[in-house]
């Protein structure tokens, strides 16, 4: 029998073919996970949560700290989630979800203890890289043991064939954070509540494009983090980082996502296009519209997510994008960028997290691993 590549899983009966492959963000979608909103807590209190939205917001998030998110929150959310997984299934996307999770239960390390937050957003704690799963180092400690509901998941992409790596688990102590951290003001040089104690990432900071990865510096992604991605990927891959303007960085995906070979979607508020990597000065930059603004005043009192939440869109394939109904501003835009956009409600989720990008993890995509970038 000839041997099986280097890398390649191997059963009982020769090399398997991972059901996991997914190499950018474009090619056909095949598979995909989507969180869910079963048990969803509000994260407890501490600096690396409350750094990143308003003083008056901070303050409501640490008095209900730990509690049960209310059902006016939950059940809108839910009916919206709901007709997305709908949305994509008559697609023929297969869809598949984690285990549902009491987020309210107390855990904790040596150092610390918490309450969890939620499974909501697969894309924070998992990085699909080919064939393989990375679960992310991430820095909020309500978040430690979040991939535990996709353990199901994971094992079973595991036995049929896939890679499945998980980061350093970091000790999240106080020598990670900043002490008296305060984001800093308009014109101020930027600045992170996170030292360079240990690797922490999430996900969320980073999106691919073939051999080139494109990462933010952020709120819970710091330098050892990207630096220890990197060097995990290897020569094979390049990392590249996207300076972010945004004082309170979280997450690349309301800031710089790549739609298509050559067409990537930029936040014209914290990207300057001038600054962007040379790898991508062959490439079209399409620079998003202002987002619509959401008139629901509990959404935006609740939303741990900014304005620009209009970019988190998902891509089908090369041209079919799902993007949130009520941002028509943004669908008209993908429509005369050659783009075909399927609305979709997703509006009520921000209180959890985000929006399609977010709350989803692509598996599978058919396609080959290219190099895109000059």
């Amino acid at each position: 029998m000839r041997p099986a590549p280097p890398g390649a899983a191997v059963g009982a009966t020769g090399p398997l073919a991972s059901p996991v492959s997914s190499h950018n963000e474009w090619d056909p979608l095949e598979e995909i996970v989507v969180g869910r909103l079963d048990g969803a807590t509000i994260p407890s209190k501490h600096p690396v949560v409350s750094c990143n939205v308003p003083p008056w917001a901070a303050r409501l998030q640490g008095l209900a700290a730990g509690s049960r998110y209310p059902r006016a929150l939950i059940e809108p959310a839910r009916r919206e989630l709901d007709q997305f997984v709908t949305l994509l299934e008559s697609l023929g996307v297969t869809v598949r979800r984690p285990d549902p999770v009491d987020h309210r239960k107390r855990f904790g390390t040596p150092d610390w203890t918490s309450r969890g937050f939620c499974n909501t957003c697969p894309r924070d704690s998992m990085l699909v890289v080919g064939d393989e799963i990375i679960e992310t180092p991430m820095a909020w400690p309500s978040r430690y043991f979040e991939t535990h509901s996709y353990r199901t998941l994971l094992k079973e992409y595991f036995r049929r064939g896939a890679r499945w790596t998980a980061a350093p688990r970091p000790q999240l102590t106080d020598a990670l954070y900043e002490r008296d951290f305060r984001p800093p003001g308009p014109g101020e040089p930027m600045r992170y509540i996170l030292t360079e104690f240990e690797p922490v990432f999430d996900a969320a900071d980073f999106v691919r494009a073939g051999r080139d990865l494109f990462v933010t510096r952020s709120n819970v992604t710091n330098r050892m983090g990207i630096d220890w991605l990197r060097r995990h990927l290897g020569p094979d891959y390049r990392v590249h980082e996207i300076e972010s303007r945004c004082r309170t960085p979280m997450h690349i995906d309301t800031t710089f996502l790549p739609l298509a070979p050559g067409k990537v979607l930029v936040n014209p508020e914290y990207v300057n296009v001038d600054r962007l990597p040379d790898v991508l000065r062959s490439w079209d930059v399409l620079v998003a519209p202002a987002p619509d603004p959401v008139r629901a005043p509990l959404l935006r009192a609740t939303s741990l997510c900014g304005k620009w939440l209009s970019l988190n869109v998902l891509v089908l394939d090369e041209r079919r994008v799902i993007a949130e109904r009520h941002h028509t501003g943004m669908l008209r835009a993908l429509e005369r960028w050659g783009f075909d956009p399927i609305p979709c409600d997703l509006l009520h989720y921000a209180p959890f997290g985000g929006s399609f990008h977010c709350a989803t993890l692509d598996i599978r995509r058919r396609g080959t691993l290219e190099s895109y970038c000059s």
